[in-house]
């Protein structure tokens, strides 16, 4: 299954015919593998380079250090998850799983005292709009990853107004959908550990599934591991491009089009045998979730008699708390109602 390249400077850059074009490439890739592979996205290389540093010295730091950002309650999406504390494959409804070996970081918005103090966002605090936890170390853990968020999202607003392009709708369509998004960063760490006991049977790295919101701007090391899945079940390699990153399309923007673009499942999977060492992959994940009461119906533009709704209108936090808790309580997500069928 073919990851299409797509050079985003000739869409923020370019004349009307290159944007165009640039539409146009998303509109295929969207249709085939629902995989782009992001060269020329404006992010400071620098900046890049601090945010992998900082995040691999916290990974680095002693368990309990780690732990000390830990948070209890698993609906509000924040701090540090422990290896073998999720199991993606619960989001599709699957149950007795092993679970997943990766430990992960998370914040969501940062707000600012006035929009705490808003109640769109204050209604909110306990689960979209939870406050972030923030490590002691490294100590310019905080600011970079702030400024990484802000940079990535720029990133995020024009691969959706390329998408918006594409489908036949003004560029800044999506913008009110995603201007108080409930997004999330999160990031992974992969590694083998010293003394560490093998995989179980059917164990992955992380377990196959679906993004849950609109589009996803993906980070990381050209190690193997992150694999997707074809129309006939096979399962196909994919790396990242130098300097870059692989987005793809969630469950959303898939309903958003009635399925005209795809959220296509993926996983990680262990390293392979023979392999020694720690074998370890880092990657760091920009969710755009929209807006909590955004709602997802089709657009005009992807149905006509032909074509009609596959979904039926969900909100956009509605999508995300019915997939979101299945991993985090090791159980089956309880199955989202939007679906209407063919």
């Amino acid at each position: 299954m073919h990851v299409t390249p797509i050079d985003l400077r000739r869409f923020r850059e370019g004349s009307v015919a290159e944007r165009r074009a640039v539409a146009e490439e998303f509109d295929r890739a969207g249709r085939t593998s629902g995989f782009f592979a992001i060269t020329g996205h404006g992010v400071d290389p620098d900046l890049i380079d601090e945010m992998l540093a900082v995040t691999t010295a916290f990974f680095d730091l002693p368990l309990e250090a780690k732990q000390a950002t830990y948070v209890p309650d698993r609906a509000a999406n924040r701090g540090y998850a422990p290896e073998g504390s999720e199991a993606l494959a619960y989001s599709l409804g699957e149950q007795d799983l092993p679970p997943d070996v990766f430990e992960a970081f998370n914040i969501g918005r940062e707000l600012t005292p006035e929009q705490a103090a808003d109640p769109y966002f204050a209604a909110h605090r306990d689960t979209y709009f939870a406050p972030n936890v923030w490590p002691d170390q490294p100590p310019s853990f905080r600011a970079t990853w702030l400024a990484y968020w802000d940079a990535v999202e720029q990133v995020a607003m024009d691969v959706m107004a390329a998408a918006a392009l594409a489908l036949g709708l003004p560029e800044d369509h999506f913008v009110p959908y995603c201007d108080r998004s409930i997004s999330v960063m999160r990031a992974n760490n992969y590694e083998r550990r010293a003394g560490a006991p093998p995989f179980r049977p059917g164990q992955m790295r992380m377990g196959a599934h679906t993004d849950y919101g609109s589009i996803t701007v993906l980070l990381a090391d050209p190690v193997p591991g992150l694999q997707l899945r074809g129309d006939d079940g096979t399962w196909h390699d994919v790396l990242p491009p130098e300097g870059g990153f692989i987005v793809n399309i969630g469950d959303l923007l898939a309903e958003w089009t009635n399925d005209r673009w795809r959220s296509t499942l993926h996983r990680v999977v262990p390293p392979p045998a023979g392999v020694d060492g720690p074998f370890r992959r880092r990657s760091i994940a920009w969710f755009q979730q929209p807006n909590h009461d955004a709602v997802i119906e089709c657009l005009p533009t992807c149905c006509d008699e032909q074509h009609p709704p596959r979904y039926q209108p969900v909100t956009s936090g509605e999508h995300l708390m019915a997939k979101l808790m299945g991993p985090r309580l090791l159980r089956p997500s309880a199955p989202t109602p939007a679906y209407r069928g063919a």
